[in-house]
């Protein structure tokens, strides 16, 4: 028998311990309130940031972006609900996603709107063009999850395979959190300075079970370097440094506050009919792929915080067809970008140890209340984006690392096909990103020479030689997409291995952890599965799951 104080592993555990709140629990209503906040606040640096990109780009002004910011807000918060109760019913936000501001903006800066030189209307018809091409992208989504088609994909994943998505669906984020941060650095600095205290040291000093600064962190941290923020603006501490800087930290360069409404409520089509273009489509559905496989990463990491057991394949292609509804409210709405479950969101899970689906439910009131109310929402969306990067710094770095107590770490081929996965999605993530950047065009860039020679020749060539010059320039684009998503290239690489390295090999099974998991590949087969996920009203009956 060993001595208390012999050293022994840590046990497997199937649910996270230490969860105050698990998913189908909930706090007191004065606390799950708040708690609900506290989601609306970590969302809204995602929701401000791409319609800040994307719209002064179409041609919209401030009042336009005000417009989308709401539109976001309001989809959002429709599904969020829309997941909560009948998608994965796991506690997680659904917003605006980065997947496709590619897309975006390969529709933007299409050639076509430039022959509209006024503004409001090339910002109408680029949304148009947008919208457009989110329908079409939302029927792929919905089909790859209410057909089951991504249950079938997703069985095979291991602890093994899923630790690198989880663990990039956060950190391959990386470039929105340090590098934003100091933009400003005055500001986001000590915006993570106090999170870091507030949630991690002042509990323990403290040595209460359940310290407000630990449940609240973020809350104080806001509104702490908020109101430096507006100290350091009315001080006139900005007013002869550059524009970029005046913009990153003061707190009345937004223009979203003079340009909001009082009272608006978004509805479908309001920037009008939407317009189709295959040429658009192709490169919107590799976007809602790579959200695809990012919200699965967020949802398997949510699962985990809510401590519920591992979510069954069923289920979670069951989200993913609710996200494709979602795309689709994207399109119809007009938000000029897709859904995926924010990874924000599900890191502030874990910080708070609140995993409930009422709190997030809550927060999804929050941001249907806010857009509504123009004004109200606008104040908190003109928070300098520096204290939302010192946010993720420390939410991004939450996700993923759970996973791997399900793995055998003391063997060669885990060590090999985690890192490499890893260091080789962030790794080409980044050089696809730069090559962007820096060239003005992706690094693939495939041309069509050799056909347009033929042009002379047959008139059939000819119109091949259009179709084939517009097949590769969304080729490109689609490329484009797929590796800049530091997660689609980390679970390519991991499932790849995982299936293939050592395969029939006796330990395989065991050292990639797919024992632990296969008692949650059908979802009758565990018993504490229907308390996670069942659906409401008794509408398994009628939608079950296998």
């Amino acid at each position: 028998m060993a001595k208390i104080d012999d050293f022994a592993p840590f046990p497997v555990k199937d649910q996270l311990p230490g969860v105050e709140y698990c998913v189908s629990s909930s706090p007191n209503w004065p606390e799950g309130i708040v708690q609900g906040f506290q989601h609306y606040i970590v969302m809204l640096g995602t929701t401000v940031i791409i319609p800040s990109i994307l719209v002064p780009l179409m041609g919209g002004g401030d009042v336009q972006k005000a417009e989308v910011i709401n539109t976001v807000l309001f989809v959002s918060g429709i599904n969020t609900l829309l997941q909560s109760l009948f998608g994965s019913r796991l506690p997680v936000v659904i917003g605006a996603s980065y997947a496709y501001v590619i897309p975006a903006l390969y529709i933007t800066f299409s050639y076509r709107f430039t022959y509209y030189l006024h503004p409001h209307v090339r910002f109408e018809e680029t949304m148009r063009a947008i919208q457009g091409a989110l329908i079409i992208a939302s029927i792929s989504h919905m089909v790859m999850g209410f057909f089951g088609l991504w249950r079938i994909l997703v069985r095979f994943l291991t602890p093994l395979s899923a630790a690198p998505l989880v663990i990039l669906t956060g950190v391959g984020l990386v470039v929105l959190a340090f590098p934003q941060l100091a933009r400003c650095v005055e500001i986001g600095l000590p915006a993570l300075i106090i999170l870091i205290i507030l949630s991690q040291y002042l509990p323990h000093l403290f040595k209460c079970k359940r310290s407000i600064c630990e449940q609240f962190a973020v809350l104080f941290t806001v509104a702490i370097v908020w109101a430096y923020a507006e100290i350091l603006t009315a001080a006139g501490a900005y007013n002869k440094r550059p524009d970029s800087t005046q913009l990153s930290c003061r707190t009345d360069r937004s223009g979203l506050i003079s340009a909001s409404p009082w009272v608006r409520i978004p509805y479908p089509l309001q920037w009008g009919r939407p317009s189709f273009h295959a040429s658009d489509a192709f490169a919107m559905i590799a976007a809602s792929y790579v959200a695809i496989v990012e919200t699965t990463g967020s949802l398997i990491a949510a699962s985990r915080f809510g401590s519920a057991t591992h979510i069954p394949p069923s289920v979670l292609s069951r989200g993913i067809g609710w996200q494709g509804i979602g795309v689709l409210l994207n399109g119809l709405f007009g938000t000029a970008t897709g859904s995926t479950a924010l990874v924000e969101n599900t890191g502030l899970l874990g910080l708070t140890k609140v995993g409930s689906r009422r709190v997030v439910q809550i927060s999804a009131g929050f941001m249907i209340f806010f857009s509504i109310f123009g004004k109200f929402g606008a104040v908190l969306a003109s928070i300098p984006l520096p204290i939302f990067a010192a946010l993720y710094c420390v939410l991004f770095a939450y996700v993923g690392l759970g996973l791997l107590q399900f793995c055998n770490l003391n063997s060669f081929r885990t060590k090999f096909i985690l890192g490499f996965s890893i260091f080789i999605g962030l790794s080409v993530a980044q050089y696809f990103t730069e090559y962007l950047f820096i060239s003005g065009r992706g690094p693939v860039h495939t041309r069509t020479s050799a056909v347009s020679v033929l042009h002379h020749h047959f008139m059939f060539v000819c119109v091949l030689s259009v179709m084939i010059r517009l097949s590769w320039t969304q080729f490109n684009v689609i490329m484009q997409v797929i590796f800049s998503s530091a997660a689609t290239v980390g679970i390519m690489a991991a499932f790849l291995l995982d299936c293939t390295h050592s395969y029939g090999h006796p330990s395989v099974r065991r050292d990639s952890g797919r024992h632990w998991w296969e008692k949650f590949r059908v979802y009758y087969t565990d018993t504490r599965t229907e308390e996670f996920y069942a659906l409401p009203y008794n509408l398994n009956r009628f939608f079950p799951s296998f």
